[in-house]
This record gives C-alpha cells, structure tokens and sequence, in this order.
C-alpha cells in the first residue's frame, strides 16, 4: 500500500450532533468536547450536540466546533494505530491538521480559531461581502475576469480552487455579483451564492489577518511532527515559523485545494482519510482522482469500515 493522507474539513461541514454518538461511547472522545468548553469557558459541546442550528452557524461558534469534532474523532481513530504519511486541511481544516500534527496543542488551536472566527466576522460589515461558487469554468478564465472587475475598483478573488470545474470567489458584494454575471455569460455551468457571513480568502480579510497574527504570537508553534501541506502553498511544511506565516497569510489568501491533493497524489499517497463531520473533502478527491482509496471517518461506522478495509490490505 502506498502512503496515507489525513485529511480535515472547514466550514461548511457542520451540523448539528456531529461526534455525539462516539462521545457517548467513548471516554477519550468525550474528554476533547469537555476541553473545549473548559478552554473557551463556553458550553460548546452543547452547541454542537444540540444546536440551534443558527447559533452553530455562527462563524466564531462553527470554527471551534469543527475543530473540536475532528479533534474527538482523530482520538478514537488513534486507537486503530493507523498513522498519517501527511496531513491537510480545508481552511480552517488545516488547524485540525497540525493538531494531529503535534504542531500546536488541542486548547492552543481551540482559542486561536474561536478568535479567527471572531476576527473573520469583524473584518468587513454584514452584507458588505459576498462569496460565489462557480462551477464548470476554467481558473484561468474566471481570473482574468475576477482581476478585471478588481482593477475598476471592486475587490473579487479566486478564494477555494477545490477541484477542476468547482472554484468559489469571494470580495466585495458587487464585484461577486459582476463577476458571476460574466462567468455565467462566458459559459460557467453553474453560480452557487453561499451562505456565508463574510468574504473569506480574499484582500478584505487582511484586517482579520493582522489580528490573527497577534493571537498566534501568543501560542506555541512547534516544528510538525508530520509534513502538514499548507493551504497557501499546497506543499509540506514541517517549521513552527513558516506554519505561523503560512497561517496568518492563509486568511486573505485562495485555498488551493486541488493543488494540495496532485501534490500528496505526486508524494505517493494512495490513500485519503478525511476525518470529522461530513464527507466534503472525500468528494472533492474524487473528482481529482477517482483510482485512489477515500475514506470519510464522521462516526463510529464509518470508522470501523474505513479501520477493516485498512487493515484487511483491501485499501
């Protein structure tokens, strides 16, 4: 067998109860819920099992959580003894991944992303940004048209390149309108408007980032025990240092998904486990190669399915 991926989702993954059924089973999953609510002083754990499903929403509620549920889940899965070649994670996934990375510790990486959130909703007014799935077009295309409505003075990037065909921009609320109208016009298949509180990885976060930065000046970065592929580079990176700038740069910055993928599939690694709520990320895999093994680890069935196809060799 070839090498593993641990992969982590973002936002957007969330629902309400995600983890509950292993934390009732599992004393090693219930503890990472309770360090959670001890770290933030908040009952997050009930937010997560029971919801309101608006107030899960919240991004400075959506990120710990997703987090936390990854976190629980990667503690049940460690018992397997199944062990990552690499490590990645959807935007704030990628938290997740230099947990499990031993890059930053679990009360660490809780705080710094339920003030990330906290930052992210700050950075630009409600309703001022927007963000836009874009489906069936070529990134270069939809660049070229994002840095013409850019140039006139309305800020629209290329925020989530995901997998061919599926990009998300995000900037300011008219510049994704007239963006989506002339990716529509030029033959984009599909325009999604998300649901989403602000323009995430794009220019108007660089105040979420400067603030971002003073928080991870106060938590230990260690050197990653495994190569964790960055976000903003789609390549391994192991330095305490280079994942701090990595991550306040992250922020503003694209995530380039489908590049960190053909970088793990070019490394070696055959098989892709994502773990926490959802199967996103499995997904995404897919449509970049459909001959590797994918696995979405969200409760104690999939876990144990994914655990005997490992172990069995049939992966």
């Amino acid at each position: 067998m070839g090498k593993i991926a641990f992969l982590f989702p973002g936002q957007g993954s969330q629902t309400v109860g995600m983890g509950k059924s292993l934390a009732d089973k599992n004393h090693a999953v219930a503890e990472i819920f309770k360090r959670a609510d001890e770290r933030l002083e908040t009952n997050l754990s009930k937010i997560i099992f029971e919801g309101p499903d608006e107030e899960l929403t919240l991004t400075i509620n959506t990120q710990p959580a997703l987090l936390t549920t990854s976190i629980a889940i990667l503690e049940a899965f460690k018992e397997a003894k199944i062990e990552a070649d690499y490590v990645a994670g959807h935007s704030l996934g990628e938290y997740s991944a230099l947990v499990a990375a031993d890059a930053v510790s679990f009360e660490d990486a809780v705080y710094a992303v339920r003030m990330r959130g906290a930052f992210m909703e700050e950075a630009v007014p409600a309703g001022l940004g927007a963000m836009a799935a874009i489906l069936g077009m070529d990134r270069d295309v939809l660049k070229d048209i994002t840095d013409e409505i850019s140039a006139n003075g309305h800020p629209v990037e290329l925020a989530n390149l995901n997998c061919p065909g599926q990009i998300v921009i995000s900037g300011s609320k008219q510049g994704v309108t007239e963006a989506s109208a002339i990716a529509k016009e030029k033959g984009a298949r599909r325009i999604i408007l998300l649901q989403v509180s602000g323009p995430f990885h794009s220019s108007l976060m660089k105040p979420a980032a400067d603030k971002l930065s003073d928080t991870l000046n106060k938590i230990e970065i260690k050197d990653a025990q495994i190569p964790v592929v960055a976000n903003v580079s789609a390549t391994a990176v192991t330095d305490g240092d280079t994942i701090k700038q990595n991550l306040i740069q992250q922020v503003f910055s694209p995530v380039l998904w489908e590049d960190t993928v053909k970088y793990l599939l070019e490394q070696g690694v055959d098989t892709f486990i994502e773990i926490g709520s959802g199967n996103v990320l499995a997904g995404l895999v897919k449509k970049i190669d459909r001959k590797v093994n994918v696995f979405a680890v969200n409760d104690g069935e999939t876990m144990e399915k994914t655990i005997a196809t490992i172990k069995g060799g049939t992966a």
